[in-house]
């Protein structure tokens, strides 16, 4: 009897430190994918000084990961179900972690900018898997604390990624320590990935919709190329060309998105999951929203480095407030009454708006500037809810793709942020600096604007006919 006991110890013993491994992988992994969305901010100005990068240069370094993270996002989450969960994320982090070592060792723009791109398609088929290896390997109030440790992961990551940032340059090194550093961490995640992780079969019946990722795709890229490289190219004929060409190439995908359904495939966006009431609205807030957000932590590295000639440790520094205030809403906003979380939504805007305005006046930097970025963060903190607004009415066969879809946009957000306040940013900073502090303001405040209006019909939706 005690022989029996001892064993069913070791065994509960063995089992805990297993799905402790199993939980520490996935986050880590999500950790390093979510840091890299951020990290590279406060390294732009050492990057353009190394490299002798273009402003179009910059931006396509800071959103070429995001661009192929947003489009892929869908396409990796199917990825898993057909192949596997536990083989599509390791391919993903090893594939991740070999581009992070491609851009370390990145010798011009463009590579680094190619090893960005290939950066985010690895995060694609990563994280995807997280929350569904959480959801088959734990139960009860285990999965509880394991989502809670997910969403601190995801708010975490983002104020680390600022912060860690400009410590790592603060040691004098370079900016490719950003990326070196994350190389072994990976590295050691796949060894232990690969002894930990449980085997599944996939074989799941969702389809990859290969003609809807490429249309989608190149509706992307026609459209946001031209957006970072006009300025630099004196805003060419065929720029214009290519996002008009970007523009009939988005309603082509809408297209071939009702075909595949109409032929019993699977697309990318189901038609039915945007009629759902809330969904449209919740896809422009996403939309308008994080595009304020990576817009600011692109100009702001920019502004406190380039024009304030603050250290890259003080810049990370400084916009700390502005994350934590962001992570403390997120974490703190699921404990508020239901009722109470859909009327506050717009006052985030509300709070946002004005702030960003403000940015104008406290372009000095200093205690101002970061009292603003806290009011920043605090107000977009709400963005956490508006995911769970938008799909309470969507019926529960196409949940997964109705939040496949506001990812995609939240990050498409962040990329269309950086492309056009960005580049009003450095094409003000070329003349006096109190008209690229003041103009980027103004956009800032206006899209922040736009995505509150936009929440005002989020929080009434329309009661669904079924």
């Amino acid at each position: 009897m005690t022989q029996t006991s001892a064993t069913a110890t070791a065994a509960a013993t063995t089992t805990t430190r297993s799905s402790g491994l199993l939980l520490a992988i996935v986050l880590l992994g999500q950790f390093l994918a979510i840091l890299n969305v951020n990290i590279v901010n406060v390294a732009t100005p050492t990057i353009e000084a190394d490299l002798h990068s273009s402003g179009a240069g910059l931006q396509m370094i800071v959103a070429g990961y995001t661009i192929t993270y947003a489009v892929l996002l869908i396409t990796g989450a199917r990825v898993g179900d057909l192949f596997g969960y536990r083989n599509t994320f390791l391919t993903g982090l090893a594939l991740f972690t070999l581009t992070t070592l491609g851009c370390g060792l990145a010798p011009s723009t463009g590579a680094l900018v190619a090893f960005r791109f290939a950066q985010g398609a690895g995060a694609a088929l990563m994280m995807p898997q997280v929350l569904t290896l959480i959801q088959r390997n734990y139960q009860g109030e285990a999965r509880g604390r394991a989502l809670g440790l997910w969403s601190a992961v995801v708010s975490g990551g983002i104020v680390v990624g600022q912060a860690l940032g400009g410590i790592l340059l603060g040691f004098g090194v370079g900016w490719r320590i950003v990326f070196l550093v994350l190389v072994p961490i990976g590295a050691l995640l796949l060894v232990a990935g690969l002894r930990v992780l449980p085997a599944d079969q996939g074989g799941g019946r969702a389809g990859l919709d290969p003609l809807g990722l490429v249309t989608l795709s190149s509706a992307v890229l026609l459209v946001i190329v031209p957006l970072v490289l006009g300025r630099d190219l004196g805003w060419p004929l065929w720029g214009w060309v290519s996002m008009a060409a970007g523009l009939a190439v988005f309603a082509l995908f809408i297209r071939v998105e009702r075909w595949v359904t109409a032929r019993g495939g699977r697309p990318l966006v189901d038609a039915r999951v945007l009629r759902a009431p809330g969904m449209r609205p919740g896809l422009a807030v996403l939309l308008f929203g994080p595009a304020t957000w990576g817009a600011f932590l692109f100009t702001s590295a920019l502004h406190l480095q380039g024009e304030l000639h603050l250290t890259p440790l003080m810049s990370g520094l400084m916009l700390v407030p502005c994350a934590l205030a962001f992570a403390a809403v997120g974490l703190a906003w699921p404990r508020l009454p239901q009722r109470l979380q859909r009327t506050l939504v717009p006052f985030g805007y509300v709070i946002a708006a004005p702030a960003y305005l403000g940015l104008a006046a406290a372009s000095g930097g200093g205690l101002p500037y970061a009292i603003l970025s806290a009011l920043i963060g605090a107000g977009l903190g709400v963005q956490i809810a508006v995911t769970n607004m938008a799909t309470q009415q969507v019926d529960a066969a196409y949940a997964a793709d109705a939040s496949g879809a506001l990812l995609t946009v939240m990050q498409l957000g962040q990329v269309i942020g950086v492309a056009t306040v960005g580049t009003l940013f450095i094409s003000l900073m070329q003349g006096h600096t109190g008209q690229a502090s003041i103009g980027t303001a103004i956009a800032l405040a206006a899209l922040a604007a736009l995505a509150g209006l936009s929440s005002v019909f989020l929080i009434r939706p329309k009661v669904s006919q079924a």
